[in-house]
């Protein structure tokens, strides 16, 4: 591979374990931006990063840089990754990659007519116990994929200027924790899905607090979420098939799976990959597909589930100011 040097926007929790993953993979983020320019230096001086820039906005025409890791809150990604694509950098972007699809579609028109790679840092994408898996039922031994069910529940205290139950910092439950279910699904499934109910519960700033959602694509396969910003649930996705079922915890993360044989009722474990390496493997396949294997970072899936996403939160009448 070509040497790739990589920026930083952001220095939070996932701009520091961004950095400590280029680390195991033999790199070091190249240079790092930040509203908060002490921030930045702070940062820059705990990894060993070369160049900090005073102003954030430097980065994105800065020659020196290839690609860029945008680790901001939802409802800014839209304005860094149209900077970054006009410059010509390569773009990975924390989920959800946008707020909805028109601006998911417009990166991706752009992205096509600057010729850089846009990735959404996904880790069901990239794990390697889910391209295990999907060898597995590739070959027939589990047959079709009829049913999938996905839980997601994490319990948030009733705290609304937090960026979970914030409108204004696009908070809620689907594009927070229900981007990885959707994610999931759309990787096990044959097609996208396209028939699609929900319910959903707000929470008092207008944001989706609680949802349960229905899916179904045209090959007859079907699909159940349930997801809460206000309730623990275990993060279980379980696909079941006609000679089996696979059962996978902590699945955004996910390390092992265990399937039921139906004939035999004999369980086996399959473990591929370590939990701690999730963003590892995500900056390895960017790093891939901008050396040429673009289909590595799976654009086509991120587009289906943010047409999801978008479909039931039309369905609901929910909005973020940026969309009003």
């Amino acid at each position: 591979m070509q040497e790739i040097k990589w920026a930083v926007l952001g220095t939070g929790i996932i701009a520091n374990e961004m950095a400590v993953a280029l680390k195991k993979n033999g790199k070091n983020i190249y240079a790092v931006g930040n509203r908060t320019y002490d921030k930045a230096v702070a940062f820059a001086d705990k990894y060993g990063i070369e160049k900090v820039y005073e102003d954030y906005n430097d980065m994105f025409s800065d020659p020196e840089v290839d690609v860029i890791y945008i680790t901001t809150p939802h409802n800014t990604h839209m304005e860094f990754m149209k900077k970054a694509i006009v410059n010509g950098k390569h773009i990975l972007v924390e989920k959800s990659i946008t707020l909805n699809s028109s601006e998911l579609d417009e990166a991706i028109t752009l992205a096509n007519e600057k010729g850089v790679i846009i990735g959404e840092a996904m880790t069901i994408y990239h794990m390697p116990i889910y391209k295990k898996l999907r060898e597995i039922l590739d070959s027939g031994k589990l047959g079709k994929v009829n049913l999938i069910t996905m839980n997601f529940g994490s319990f948030k205290e009733y705290n609304m200027s937090n960026r979970f139950f914030n409108k204004n910092l696009a908070g809620g439950a689907m594009l927070d924790i229900g981007v990885y279910a959707l994610s999931f699904i759309r990787w096990f499934m044959d097609e996208k899905p396209t028939r699609l109910l929900s319910q959903v519960k707000s929470a008092p700033t207008g944001v989706d607090e609680q949802a349960g959602l229905l899916l179904m694509n045209g090959e007859g396969q079907m699909a159940s979420v349930m997801l809460s910003l206000h309730s623990k649930q275990p993060k279980r996705g379980m696909i079941s098939c006609e000679k089996g079922y696979i059962e996978i915890m902590e699945y955004p993360r996910a390390w092992e799976a265990t399937i039921t044989y139906v004939a035999s009722g004999e369980t086996e474990v399959i473990k591929e990959g370590e939990n701690a390496d999730a963003l590892a493997y995500e900056l390895a396949d960017m790093e891939r597909a901008i050396s040429g294997d673009a289909e590595c970072m799976h654009l086509e899936y991120t587009k289906d589930v943010m047409d999801m996403m978008t479909a039931f939160r039309n369905e609901w009448g929910f909005k973020y100011p940026e969309e009003e």
